[in-house]
Order: structure tokens, then C-alpha cells, then sequence
């Protein structure tokens, strides 16, 4: 396949998985490939993700990609039971006879011949010499012989890959390479020999692993198709993930993907605050600079109107599954509090709290939304979700200080357990606020279905917004200055 072709339907395949890539991007990728051969995977790997991930967040999901798209390229990767490996396994068996004094010359037959015992003893002379021609072919043996592949059923590699690993037993392979490693050297190792080499047959280990991995996933690609697979396996870019159901390693990545983007919309705001659109013609100033060309307006000035920063108030709901959505909304406005003039932060659940000071006291905001969660004062009745009630009080208690220059972003998604909804309060911060936004995690299907009465409370808004990830909020939060 010509490279134009081939980085073409790569390329498709990265933005399909919603990586940006650029056609500047592209060039440069087809410009480095075109010095790096195909059959040297990793450079060839390296060389691509060096010219088109810009974001380290993206690495897994150009992994993935690349490991799905090129699984069956190049023909050392071609899916056969004799491409090669055999005759390696044969040579190397022979030898080991013929070390052992049983050689017959035969080298053990075909693959299917080996006993468990004689791959073992193979893959820990491999491992041991760091061969790695020579893993990649037990791979290949070790996935036919005990993957139990079967055409058509749909079974995630996963499954497959524990399969394997189960069989190959290489739980204690570590302490046998070590053990053979005392023999070469004929005595104990020092400390720091023991630990580089533990470091260097762990890492051995590891790459095996990846090989076997890599020869499911080209079975799975040569039995479903690269595009079934690419869907199967491709997972969401961090600040793609919903943040109502993302699991632990998930959230881990949103809270990585969360710095880089509060920095980068922290700029954002402050360049769109200096480089605002330009105000009136200043005669004043015009005409005093027009003196330097003998009287001639030459330069028009013109007043730079400088809005004030906007007061930001954020009512946020924290009960049950909205909480890693709160979570997330609390971090990114208060990493960008300087944008703000003033921000002050509630949260609830029936009952209501102030929580502004838990992040005036720490510069960890993670500290300051474990605090929230476990001392702020949100439970009236029974801790189940009533936003009329919460909304009562809140108005009761700070309603006077919503003012002129307030935004107030509500955080929720307003399912309210039937209780009373106390819209009319909405009505009342709207005609005090300079704007009232409401963000739902929910995606807009959802939204009036059940005790959801989001569009009751949103008629009284400037706008309700469907927030499900980063991406979102991103775009959102740059709406607030």
C-alpha cells in the first residue's frame, strides 16, 4: 500500500478516535515515516506519536489506534501457524538437546510437538539473552497453543490474554532468571547487581507480555476486521470521559487532563479580557498623536472599554452519582478564580452550605473537596435530593447578595424526588443576576424524564447546558467572561 494511502487511512482512523491532527501534523508524520521501515515497529511508533499526539493524555488512545490499524502490516505480522517461528523454535531446541546430551537431530519436531516443559525452558533462555525475535515467535506459540481462539465468537482479548498467561505460568519465572543469573556469575550478587537485574528481567517480562497481547489483538484484527476492533477497543479521550460514569483509572485521568486545562483556559480568559473588541474613537487622544503627521489623523485612537471581572456565586448539587461532576466544576472554577473578582461556593444536597472558605484555607483543592464531602453541613431531612427546599434557604439566607455583577451557575440535574420545586426563586436571582446558567451532567434525552424538572427551573435561565465531560465544561467556562 502506497505510504500516501496508508498515513491517510491512519489519520482517518486518529480523528475517528477524536485526536486532533492537523494536515500540517499529517505532512510532518509522512515526512518521518518516509525514513523509518515499517518492520521496525517501535521507531516507526515513536515516529508518528512525536509528530501527532500534542497532548500526553492522548498516548493511550494513539496506542491503541496504531496497535489496531497496523496489527496486520508488514509481513513478519502476518497471521499463520509456520511464518518463521517454528523453524527459530526448531534451531533453538536443537541446540538445547544437543547441549543435554539428547540431541536426535530433529530439534523436537514441529512446534505442536513442544511440551509446556520445553517452552518453558525455551521462553526462559529468551528471556534470559533478552532475544527478542525469539519471544515474539513463543508469542505467537503460546496464543495458538493456549488462547482457544475461536472464529466469530465475540470474546474481548482480554479473556484470551488471561488464557494465556494462566497457561504460561510466569508468576515464578522472575525467581528463576534470577537463580540462573546467580549460577552465570557463581556466587551471590551485590545490591545493586541484584536490583538492576531484577529491573531488567521484569521489563523482559513485560515486553513478552505485550508481545502475546499483540498477537491477540492481530488474530482478533485477521478474524473481525480492523474497524470492529478499532471500535471495540478504542476508549475515550480524558476530557471526553462522562464524568457520571467513569470508573477509578478514569477519574485519575481527569484529574491529570484537569491542570493543563485550567492553565490553558486560565490564558484564554485573560487574552480575551486584554484583547477585547475595540471601544469609541477617543478624538482626544487621536488628535494628539496626529501632531507627529503635521495635524493628519493618520492613526485613529479608540477607548478600550474595560469590563469589570464578574462576581461568580456556584450552587452545586453533590448527592449520589452528580458528585464527580461537582467535583470536577468546583476544581476548574476555582483553578481560574483569578478571572473572577469574587467566588463564593455552595453546595447541597436537602440542606445547604457555604463551602467558600474550605478553599481559602488550602492551596491543595483536592484537600478542599474532601473537606466539602465530609464537614459541610448538606443534609436537612434524610439526605435525598430536594432542590426547592435547598434553593428556599439559600435565597433566605444570601439571596440579597446576588447583585448586578453576579453570574450564578447552578450544578445539577435537577432531579428532585417530586418535591416542590420553588422555580420562582430562579425567577428572582435572573431579574438580581447578570446572568444564571445552569450546567446538567445528564445527557439532554434524559432531561424531563422521571422527577427530572430541569426545564421547569431552565425557563427561568439564560440557557441550560448539557455538561457531561471536560470538553464541555471547557467550552462552557469560556462563556462566563
Amino acid at each position: 500500500m502506497p505510504v500516501i494511502d496508508l498515513m491517510s487511512g491512519f489519520v482517518a482512523e486518529l480523528r475517528r478516535a477524536g485526536l486532533p491532527v492537523s494536515l500540517t501534523e499529517n505532512l510532518d508524520a509522512m515526512e518521518a515515516v518516509m525514513h523509518i521501515p515499517l518492520e521496525d515497529r517501535e521507531a516507526f511508533k515513536y515516529a508518528l506519536g512525536a509528530t501527532l499526539v500534542k497532548n500526553h493524555s492522548h498516548w493511550r488512545s494513539f496506542e491503541t489506534v496504531f496497535e489496531v490499524y497496523f496489527s496486520l502490516r508488514g509481513p513478519e505480522y502476518a497471521i499463520s501457524d509456520s511464518d518463521g517461528a517454528e523453524g527459530d523454535l526448531a534451531d533453538f531446541m536443537r541446540q538445547m538437546q544437543q547441549l543435554q546430551g539428547q540431541g536426535d537431530g530433529k530439534g523436537g519436531g514441529a512446534m505442536d510437538g513442544l511440551t509446556p516443559e520445553e517452552l518453558m525452558n525455551i521462553l526462559m533462555q529468551a528471556l534470559m539473552n533478552g532475544d527478542q525475535a525469539m519471544m515474539r515467535a513463543l508469542a505467537k506459540q503460546a496464543v495458538q497453543r493456549f488462547a482457544g481462539m475461536e472464529p466469530g465468537r465475540p470474546v474481548g482479548g482480554t479473556y484470551y490474554l488471561y488464557r494465556t498467561l494462566r497457561n504460561l505460568d510466569l508468576d515464578g519465572m522472575l525467581d528463576k532468571l534470577m537463580d540462573a543469573s546467580r549460577q552465570q556469575v557463581g556466587g551471590e550478587l551485590t545490591n545493586l547487581e541484584e536490583r538492576l537485574e531484577r529491573d531488567e528481567f521484569q521489563d523482559r517480562i513485560e515486553k513478552f507480555k505485550q508481545e502475546v497481547e499483540a498477537e491477540i489483538r492481530r488474530r482478533l484484527v485477521a478474524d473481525r476486521g480492523a474497524e470492529a476492533m478499532a471500535k471495540t477497543l478504542r476508549k475515550p479521550l480524558p476530557e471526553d470521559v462522562e464524568f457520571m460514569h467513569a470508573s477509578r483509572d478514569e477519574m485519575q485521568y481527569l484529574k491529570k487532563a484537569l491542570q493543563p486545562l485550567t492553565r490553558k483556559l486560565a490564558a484564554r480568559l485573560a487574552r480575551k479580557r486584554r484583547h477585547g473588541r475595540k471601544g469609541p474613537l477617543d478624538f482626544r487622544n487621536t488628535v494628539r498623536h496626529s501632531l507627529a503627521y503635521g495635524g493628519v489623523p493618520a492613526e485613529p485612537k479608540f477607548k478600550y472599554p474595560r469590563p469589570a471581572k464578574p462576581e461568580l456565586i456556584v450552587v452545586a448539587d453533590i448527592s449520589g452519582s452528580v458528585a464527580a461532576f461537582a467535583r470536577f466544576t468546583l476544581m476548574l472554577v476555582y483553578a481560574i478564580s483569578n478571572q473572577f473578582s469574587k467566588v463564593r461556593a455552595f453546595v447541597f444536597i436537602d440542606g445547604i452550605d457555604e463551602v467558600t472558605e474550605y478553599f481559602k484555607k488550602t492551596e491543595d483543592i483536592g484537600e478542599a473537596i474532601h473537606r466539602i464531602n465530609t464537614e459541610a453541613d448538606v443534609i436537612w431531612v434524610d439526605g435525598h435530593s430536594d432542590y426547592g427546599h435547598a434553593f428556599e434557604v439559600f435565597w433566605d439566607k444570601w439571596g440579597n447578595e446576588i447583585g448586578p455583577k453576579s453570574t450564578v451557575m447552578l450544578l445539577g440535574d435537577a432531579r428532585n424526588n417530586y418535591h416542590a420545586s420553588q422555580a420562582w426563586i430562579i425567577k428572582e436571582m435572573r431579574q438580581k443576576a447578570r446572568h444564571v446558567y445552569w450546567l446538567n451532567p445528564e445527557p439532554k434525552s434524559y432531561w424531563n424524564t422521571g422527577d427530572s424538572i430541569v426545564g421547569e427551573y431552565g425557563t427561568f435561565t439564560d440557557g441550560v447546558y448539557e455538561c457531561r465531560n471536560l470538553r464541555q465544561l471547557e467550552a462552557f467556562v469560556e462563556k462566563l467572561a
